[in-house]
C-alpha cells in the first residue's frame, strides 16, 4: 500500500491507500473543528479568515492563521525531506518516518486533552498547529507515494475533477478509454466517502472521547504499517522459496 512506487504500483494499491488515509483525514478534521474550532486538513480557508482579520485589524488571529498556512506547509516539506533522505539511503521502509511522526503528533494532542485548557487561546492554536503540521505530512506523503494520483485531504480539488471525469463519460466511446475513466471516478468517490465516513465517526466518538478521539487514527496508521510489513515478509519468503527451487 505504500512501499510500491513506479510501475510496480498498481490501482488497488492507490484505492486501499486513499481509502485509510482519507478516513484519517475526516477523523482528524472533525475532531480539529469540535475541539479546536479549527479545519486541520486544509488552508483554504485559513486565507480567507487571514484576509477577514487583517481588514479588521484583528492582528493576533492574523498571526494565528498565518501560522496555521506555515505549519500545514512545514509538515509537507519534514515528509518530503525524510522520504528523500531515506530513498537516498536505501532505506526500504522510507514511508513509515513520516507516518511514525504524524502517529507521534496525533497521540500527543490526544493526550494533552484534559491536561490543558483547550479553551484558552494559546493552547487552542498551539494544538491546531500540531494537527495541521500532522496533515501536511500525510498529504505530501500520499501525493508522494501515488506520484499525486491520490489527495486526502482536500476535497476541492476532487470534486473539480469528479465533475470533469463525470461530463467525459458522456463523450468517451472506446472500452479502454471508459474503463480508466470509471477506474478513477471510483477512486476519487472512495476518498470522498470514507472521509466523510471518517468524520461522522470522529464525530460520534468526539461526543464521548474528545481530543482522545486521535487515538484511532493513530491506530489505523499503525495497523496500515503492520499489514505492509507482514506482505513484505511474505513477498520475501515467497522470493526463497522460488530461488531455492
Amino acid at each position: 500500500m505504500f512501499r510500491h512506487t513506479g510501475k510496480g504500483r498498481t490501482y488497488l494499491h492507490n484505492l486501499r491507500l486513499a481509502s485509510l488515509l482519507s478516513g484519517v483525514a475526516g477523523i482528524v478534521n472533525i475532531v480539529g473543528v469540535l475541539g479546536l474550532n479549527t479545519l486541520t486538513t486544509n488552508v483554504t480557508g485559513h486565507f480567507a479568515f487571514l484576509s477577514e482579520e487583517f481588514v479588521t485589524k484583528n492582528y493576533g488571529l492574523v498571526w494565528a492563521y498565518l501560522c496555521y498556512v506555515v505549519f500545514f506547509l512545514a509538515g509537507a516539506f519534514v515528509s518530503s525531506t525524510l522520504i528523500e533522505i531515506a530513498n537516498r539511503r536505501n532505506v526500504i521502509y522510507s514511508y513509515a518516518l513520516p507516518i511514525s511522526l504524524e502517529m507521534m503528533v496525533l497521540l500527543g494532542v490526544g493526550y494533552a486533552d484534559g491536561r490543558i485548557d483547550n479553551d484558552q487561546f494559546p493552547s487552542k492554536v498551539f494544538l491546531s498547529l500540531m494537527l495541521l503540521f500532522a496533515m501536511g505530512l500525510q498529504n505530501s506523503l500520499v501525493t508522494k507515494v501515488s506520484q499525486s494520483v491520490v489527495r486526502t485531504t482536500h476535497l476541492t480539488g476532487l470534486f473539480t475533477d469528479l465533475g470533469i471525469e463525470l461530463s467525459q463519460l458522456m463523450f468517451y466511446r472506446a472500452l479502454s478509454e471508459r474503463t480508466v475513466l470509471r477506474k478513477s471516478i471510483l477512486l476519487k468517490v472512495a476518498i470522498i466517502g470514507c472521509f466523510f465516513i471518517g468524520g461522522l465517526l470522529g464525530g460520534f466518538i468526539f461526543l464521548k472521547l474528545g481530543l482522545r478521539t486521535l487515538y484511532f487514527p493513530v491506530a489505523l496508521l499503525a495497523l496500515a504499517l503492520w499489514y505492509d510489513r507482514i506482505l513484505l515478509r511474505i513477498y520475501h519468503i515467497k522470493r526463497k522459496l522460488r530461488v531455492n527451487h
